[in-house]
């Protein structure tokens, strides 16, 4: 696997990630175009699973393979925007919030967070990226929150995505006979695939306007 060692990398590793996506759905799209009418209501039902898995794969692997690039660079949290440093230690007080904990211990995650800002960014915890196999506009709002990104779009585009895309998944998921109208099926892709590519912009941009610095370099 391709490591994003420089902005142009990480730029080819997204477009191959969503090429793929984007032909798989294409390909389902002229299968059930072409099919007869025992077989359509099948592939309408695949469009809609395969549709919402594209899309939650696309976008954990484009928050990965962003934080690999920030990784690699190897830079001091005080460097870099105050977002990443704050995800460091997002677990850790969830670990303190779910369980009783000595006073010491508390004392210890504060002291950390007060003195480690010359410690050095080198991943970002996967539960932080976590699609919880449901992304819906809430859930796409926290990545974009650990990411340091505007979700605006996204919460724009509230209806499409919980209600005609993961609530037919969701249905299809648990044997409920859901599925794509066949009028929809271009409008639906294409608006899935919209989606995708306005997260991997998001992200696109910050790295190519240095935007995840603590003050953005010339």
């Amino acid at each position: 696997m391709s490591k994003p060692y420089s902005e142009q990398d990480l730029s080819d590793i997204f477009d191959r990630n969503l090429n793929w996506r984007r032909r798989e759905l294409s390909d389902l799209k002229a299968a059930a175009k072409a099919a007869d009418d025992a077989s359509k209501a099948v592939f309408m039902r695949a469009i809609v699973a395969m549709s919402y898995a594209h899309w939650e794969g696309y976008v954990r692997e484009c928050a990965i393979r962003y934080f690999e690039y920030l990784a690699i660079r190897k830079r001091r949290y005080s460097d870099l925007e105050r977002q990443i440093y704050v995800n460091s230690f997002l677990v850790r007080l969830e670990s303190l919030y779910q369980s009783r904990v000595s006073v010491e211990a508390r004392c210890k995650l504060v002291n950390d967070i007060l003195s480690s800002t010359d410690g050095t960014f080198r991943y970002v915890h996967p539960s932080l990226i976590d699609t919880k196999s449901n992304l819906n506009t809430d859930v796409i709002k926290e990545i974009c929150l650990v990411c340091s990104v505007d979700s605006s779009h996204f919460e724009s585009k509230r209806v499409f995505l919980d209600q005609f895309l993961l609530k037919r998944r969701n249905a299809i998921a648990h044997g409920e006979q859901e599925f794509v109208d066949e009028s929809e099926i271009d409008e639906f892709i294409s608006d899935v695939l919209g989606l995708m590519q306005q997260f991997r912009t998001l992200l696109e941009n910050k790295i190519y306007q240095k935007h995840y610095a603590a003050v953005p370099l010339l």
